[in-house]
């Protein structure tokens, strides 16, 4: 019986980066079972679609990446969340390493295999 790949709901607010995540998470493995825009239809869709990974933009145009982190940790059966930006982790203080999430990629080095690494 062949293992499921993991399913996993891309977060940002620019189209072609989901676009681009979308191919490259696909064909390493990963199921991509929703896109969103920003912080709010993240967590609709988390709700409904119940990804296990949410790969998740930090700077939204209406709730920021770690707020929504913190809200979908408080679900029920939580799913695991990266954290990506065009930017440095450095740039945000201390915020990425008190989030409620397994780590940050830079979007830059998004990669099935990064991704991997943070769930160990």
């Amino acid at each position: 019986m062949a293992l499921m790949a993991p399913t996993v709901l891309i977060v940002d607010d620019h189209a072609a980066f989901r676009r681009a995540a979308r191919a490259l998470l696909g064909s390493d493995g990963f199921e991509v079972v929703g896109e969103a825009a920003g912080g709010r239809e993240a967590l609709a869709q988390a709700t409904r679609l119940r990804p296990q990974i949410v790969v998740l933009d930090i700077q939204l145009p209406d709730i920021d990446g770690f707020e929504v982190a913190d809200r979908l940790a408080g679900q029920p059966d939580p799913p695991q969340v990266i954290l990506i930006s065009s930017r440095d982790a450095g740039e945000y203080g201390g915020q990425v390493e008190r989030a409620a999430s397994r780590g940050f990629v830079a979007k830059s080095l998004l990669s099935g295999r990064t991704i991997r690494a943070l769930l160990g």
